[in-house]
């Protein structure tokens, strides 16, 4: 017995051992995550499926065993799994493993678009930091990573302007007009940070938010709640005011995409047009520019009347 004690000790040591090599290989790459300026979501991402696939038993320093294990997850989606692929090979790029990602389908489906009633219903329900959060998402399509950068510096209090200066995924700078509603929301909030949210983290706020649609879900009898997730409300937003203006290209710089295939999704979300109008008739440029002004749209010139319509 003795002797086979002393066997495994070597072994336990081993495992031991190289279970703190990649501890903190993990830790050294999260950190090289942050000096190359990632946002804190990216790294609190990564951070988390490189310890999943420890947990499901992978080695992170071979290849095979991790594509071993996720493929054995039966319960993960095929995006969880490219996901997944993708963190270790940035991991597996830092630390010279060479790896090929397996090649993963993955079925686009349109984004996920809930009715106002409940973005409301859901920020009603919401403790004061979160449903300020959710109002500052709903009225500006910003991702959260970037609603957690905001400093109180980057409010126009006198003038109800935010300015988004630190932003995600090479986005563009970009500035937006707010409600006195959320004004007042935001000045009720502590200022003991030069963050607006103070040093509140994106896991913190993500699980707050999951446990309040589900409590709300369940006591509302509605199941759609729990669907609605922070990139969620920006979905919403672009959505609403893509229809309202149809102009894509305002709805590019209010997203900060580079390009318009990101944005073009946003053109088929929700059809709301109908084919029934309302008609009206303008005489003088005066008229016509009222008319303008209260959505109707310019159709044809017939003697000396100008003709317009707008969508009931």
């Amino acid at each position: 017995m003795t002797k086979v004690e002393t066997q495994q000790e070597p072994a336990q040591r081993e495992g031991t051992s190289q279970a703190a090599d990649v501890k903190g290989r993990i830790v050294q790459f999260l950190w090289h995550l942050e000096r190359e300026n990632r946002s804190k979501r990216t790294i609190d991402c990564s951070g988390k499926f490189l310890n999943i696939l420890t947990r499901i038993g992978a080695d992170l320093l071979d290849p095979d065993s991790v594509k071993e294990k996720v493929a054995k997850q039966t319960l993960w989606k095929e995006n969880t799994k490219r996901m997944a692929s993708a963190v270790y090979k940035s991991f597996a790029v830092f630390n010279g493993i060479p790896f090929t990602p397996p090649k993963y389908i993955i079925n686009q489906k349109l984004p996920f678009i809930p009715t106002e009633q409940e973005i409301d219903s859901l920020i009603v329900a919401s403790p004061k930091r979160l449903a300020t959060i959710l109002q500052l998402l709903k009225e500006i399509p910003i991702r959260i990573g970037e609603a957690l950068a905001l400093k109180w510096t980057d409010i126009d209090f006198e003038h109800n302007g935010i300015y988004v200066n630190t932003t995600e995924k090479n986005g563009k700078p970009r500035a937006f007009k707010i409600s006195t509603r959320l004004v007042n929301m935001l000045n009720a909030l502590p200022r003991k940070n030069e963050r607006v949210f103070g040093k509140t983290t994106y896991t913190f706020m993500e699980t707050q938010f999951t446990n309040t649609r589900k409590r709300l879900a369940t006591k509302l009898q509605n199941p759609r709640l729990i669907q609605i997730h922070f990139h969620t409300l920006r979905h919403w937003k672009a959505t609403m005011e893509y229809h309202r203006t149809k102009d894509i290209l305002y709805i590019i710089r209010m997203l900060g995409h580079k390009d318009i295939e990101s944005t073009l999704v946003y053109t088929q979300l929700i059809n709301f047009e109908s084919d029934e109008y309302h008609s009206a008739v303008a005489q003088t440029v005066d008229e016509a520019r009222k008319l303008l002004e209260g959505g109707f749209e310019y159709i044809c010139q017939k003697d000396n009347f100008m003709l317009f319509r707008k969508r009931k």
